[in-house]
């Protein structure tokens, strides 16, 4: 395989990187459409291969501080490439856990040529079943709110078998006839390219279906991975407090009340920041309570975010509503980013985990 030559390890990058992403996500906000230049970017800042699977020479499913502050960084320069960045490396994290000798080789010369994936799990009614074709498995049915479809080049989608455990199958992602983003009309996260993509017709065999049937669904790894969008949304957060600042007028910085107010904002993204540091490292472990952990972090960052959104509206007043400020931008990805698989519920579940005993023990082992 051609991964397993050495390749130099380029630093994580960081303020020319996020100067890049924010020009180029102006342009995207302004007319929407999938932001190849600002994936050609992560590409020159050498993200595109970094976390690929441990086999093929990358951080798959380790290092969690660098992948932590490469999310984090793509965030700060456009949520809506962060986006797609996670879900990227959320697909080479299921390649380096479940993938075959052969789907590795694969994945290693799709890479090699620059290929983009991701993963798409939400559907309409009835979803995507495996069914019975003519030369095998193939799929039936279609995705929506599926970031990047017709724009990356692989997608892994979850499937819905005649009996068992779903399996999660490889598809192509970029074929124009079959995406429809016309009702991707949204206020923030324009560039995502969320649309719906049919999946009917493609194959569903042994090369093509990665791991066995409920392997998507193992824990803690389904949903202590929240914890890889958490962190670019930690990235919105700092790219709107470093924003803030740059904009703030020399009469608020000389009020004592609104310096209070940018103190507040920088704790509570701060506070975000420690919460998802930790919630990364128990996940990389694998421990019993990462999926606890990150249900939980998954609220702290919500009201983190909420609250700078809310500091930022005060300390710059209209100026942060205007049309073509970075602030006004980041504030509508950030709210539409935030609204992500009901964080209400996996907030719900991580409170009544932490009030059974029977989950800690009497040794109160949760601290």
């Amino acid at each position: 395989m051609s991964g397993l030559i050495s390749r130099p390890a380029p630093a994580i990058p960081s303020l020319d990187l996020v100067e890049t992403l924010a020009s180029c996500g102006e342009r995207y906000d302004a007319a929407p459409a999938f932001p190849a230049d600002s994936m050609a970017a992560l590409v020159r800042h050498g993200l595109h291969r970094r976390f690929a699977p441990r086999a093929l020479g990358g951080q798959a499913s380790g290092a969690p501080d660098e992948l932590l502050d490469a999310l984090r960084t793509v965030g700060r320069g456009d949520l809506s490439v962060g986006r797609l960045f996670e879900g990227h490396v959320n697909a080479l994290a299921l390649f380096d856990w479940y993938a075959s000798a052969d789907q590795l080789a694969w994945l290693d010369t799709e890479l090699d040529r620059g290929a983009w994936f991701g993963v798409w799990a939400t559907e309409p009614p009835p979803g995507v079943a495996v069914t019975d074709g003519p030369d095998g498995p193939v799929l039936d049915g279609a995705k929506h709110f599926a970031s990047g479809a017709g724009g990356i080049d692989y997608a892994i989608v979850t499937a819905r078998p005649a009996a068992g455990q779903r399996p999660i199958v490889v598809i192509p992602a970029d074929d124009p006839v079959r995406t429809d983003a016309s009702r991707w009309r949204v206020r923030g996260m324009r560039a995502s390219m969320s649309g719906r993509y049919e999946c009917s017709g493609y194959p569903a065999g042994v090369m093509q279906t990665l791991g066995a049937p409920g392997d998507y669904d193992r824990e803690p790894r389904f949903t202590a991975g929240a914890w890889r969008f958490l962190a670019v949304q930690l990235g919105g957060m700092e790219g709107l407090l470093t924003e803030t600042r740059r904009a703030l007028s020399d009469t608020a910085r000389g009020d004592p009340v609104q310096r209070a107010r940018f103190a507040e904002a920088v704790v509570a993204a701060r506070t975000a920041y420690l919460w998802i540091r930790e919630a990364a490292g128990r996940a990389a472990r694998e421990e019993a309570d990462a999926t606890i952990f990150v249900q939980m972090t998954r609220g702290v960052v919500e009201r983190a975010a909420l609250d700078v959104m809310e500091a930022t509206a005060r300390l710059l007043g209209t100026r942060s509503a205007f049309d073509g400020e970075r602030a006004d931008k980041i504030s509508r990805d950030l709210s539409l980013y935030l609204r992500q698989a009901g964080p209400d519920y996996a907030r719900d579940q991580a409170a009544l985990a932490w009030l059974d005993r029977d989950v800690w023990g009497a040794g109160d082992r949760l601290w």
